[in-house]
């Protein structure tokens, strides 16, 4: 008898250490964060060789000490949220591993995805789906490409990505991060974010040749306890690449810079829900800053001539998943304080509370550690610049113009719990609002080759941040009136600002350029995460010329 009962003891003990051993083996490495007031060193950086980059990527989480979940990708050797560097004409092949834990069920998403057909991945959503969106890049939008309507990857399960960069992709800054619908602020809110960076901007932009390179990733947070916004209290706590900027006491990160020094600054606001307005002041005066890029495309850079034009300003509203690349001039000795900024932002009456916050103090110092040197300008040749993509749109015929409008209501869904909260929509005039469901039909079917003309208006009372996947467009009006040449720059997100109540809707009218060698079904949607969770996402399909939707569907792009 003492035998048998050894024999099961020990058998217990041998499963329990098994089931122990199986979660752990499940559960990532855990998300290490800065304190607060560190310098603020970038993320290491990945080098493609040879034109591949492989990348093996574990997707993780755990708690910090107010109890807030985080999220990140790891690399094989523990680097979290690499840089990913690549050159236009590039392959980046991703081995995704999903090790976030066990799903929970009371923490499902509000909206779910649908994955009555198209499945690629996994087939059920849970708390733990991720997938990735390589956010601006133009790239195909096929399964083990850039594609988020059907794509899934649960706990316990590997994913291959294989990212074509174009060979005339606009060199500049991009970003990668999670894009499961009804779950994405989720994860951005918890740090699943990096940078990508598409080499050959000093090409294009010769002022940037030979200059220390900052890259500097924004993210915002759930403030600890969640005290109701308003006033001094942010709805968000934001950080500088992972060092905190909490509420209340909102100590700034460190940047060590040599003093009087021209450098290249890479800002991307990987922010959830949180928009910025950035301004550099020196003993509270605010120093100008000379941007070369804008959302991954060098200004000014689209005019046949394939030199860019930078432009100067004072401050940046940059849009959350927005991106500025620009160049600045470091504190001299004799300036006492010098601070890196985002002032104050009008969100709406219904909008979030994002109130100015120093976000890095610079400090002179000796060292810079972890920032970069571009490289230098080779040799002058015969050779010409690759022709970059959306080269002479202002120059095509305009095949097509369309309105579309985001809107809200704070109805109970026929099939919906008994809780009332707000349905976010984003339509093409004359059709009926719908929350997006990845099994809709597209809202909109194009053709490869066409260059549409679009007015997006906004009927809320709150900001909302109109984006484009796949391609970019190119900024023409504001209101209905043009906006100054400088301004009609090529981006993928742009701000439409609240709609006061009376007067016109506010609105912004772009052209999208669908020239390139993207066809496919992909999304467009506000980049305010909270937003498109909600609802606030539709689906466009670009057929190729003369062809149907299963050729798009299965197009390979052009070299």
């Amino acid at each position: 008898m003492a035998s048998r009962l050894g024999f099961l003891l020990g058998m217990c003990f041998a499963v329990t250490l098994a089931l122990a051993t199986t979660a752990w083996a499940e559960k990532g490495p855990p998300c290490v964060r800065p304190a607060a007031g560190s310098v603020a060193t970038p993320s290491p950086s990945l080098y493609s060789q040879n034109g591949v980059l492989d990348v093996d990527l574990v997707y993780s989480s755990s708690t910090d000490d107010a109890g807030r979940t985080l999220y990140c990708f790891i690399t094989s050797n523990g680097v979290e949220a690499p840089t990913l560097h690549v050159k236009p004409g590039d392959t980046l092949n991703i081995n995704l591993s999903n090790k976030v834990g066990r799903p929970v069920p009371p923490h499902l998403p509000r909206m779910m995805m649908d994955m009555a057909s198209g499945a690629c991945g996994d087939t059920n959503q849970n708390s733990t789906s991720v997938n990735m969106h390589f956010h601006g890049a133009n790239i195909r939008p096929a399964c083990h490409s850039d594609e988020v309507i059907h794509t899934l990857v649960n706990n316990g399960k590997t994913f291959q990505y294989h990212i074509a960069f174009p060979k005339s992709e606009p060199p500049g800054l991009y970003w990668y991060h999670p894009h499961v619908h009804g779950q994405s602020e989720t994860a951005v809110l918890g740090g699943g974010t990096g940078a990508i960076i598409v080499e050959g901007i000093e090409k294009y932009q010769p002022d940037v040749a030979g200059l220390r390179e900052r890259v500097l990733e924004v993210r915002d947070q759930t403030v600890a306890n969640n005290p109701p916004p308003g006033g001094k209290i942010p709805s968000w706590d934001l950080s500088l690449n992972y060092v905190p900027i909490s509420y209340p006491d909102e100590i700034p990160a460190v940047l060590d810079v040599k003093p009087g020094r021209r450098e290249f600054w890479r800002v991307v606001n990987s922010s959830a829900d949180t928009i910025l307005d950035l301004v550099l002041k020196y003993d509270g005066v605010e120093q100008p800053m000379e941007v070369v890029a804008l959302d991954g495309v060098p200004t000014g850079s689209q005019d046949g001539t394939g030199r860019g034009k930078p432009v100067v300003v004072r401050h940046i509203v940059l849009p959350t998943a927005g991106r500025a690349e620009f160049i600045v001039t470091t504190p001299t000795s004799g300036v006492k304080r010098g601070v890196f900024e985002t002032r104050r932002l009008d969100t709406g009456p219904g909008g979030d509370n994002d109130p100015a916050r120093t976000l890095a103090v610079l400090k002179s110092a000796k060292d810079d550690d972890g920032v970069t040197t571009m490289r230098s300008m080779p040799a002058p040749t015969s050779e010409t610049l690759p022709a970059p993509l959306f080269a002479r749109l202002d120059d095509a015929q305009v095949t097509a113009r369309r309105k579309l409008y985001f809107s809200e209501d704070s109805k109970i869904p026929p099939n919906g719990r008994a809780e009332n909260r707000i349905n976010f929509y984003i339509t093409v005039d004359g059709a009926r609002p719908t929350l997006f469901n990845s099994d809709n039909p597209p809202a909109i079917v194009t053709t490869k080759g066409a260059v549409e003309s679009w007015t997006i208006e906004n009927r809320t009372n709150e900001v909302h941040e109109f984006h484009m996947h796949q391609i970019h467009f190119k900024l023409l009006k504001r209101d209905g009136a043009v906006v100054p040449p400088r301004e009609q720059q090529y981006l993928d997100t742009v701000q439409v600002p609240y709609w006061t109540g009376t007067g016109p809707y506010p609105s912004v009218t772009v052209l999208m350029d669908f020239r390139g060698h993207v066809v496919g079904d992909f999304v467009y949607h506000c980049h305010i995460l909270e937003h498109e969770d909600g609802g606030m996402m539709a689906i466009i399909r670009v057929l190729p010329p003369g062809g149907s939707a299963s050729a798009a569907q299965s197009h390979t792009p052009e070299s």
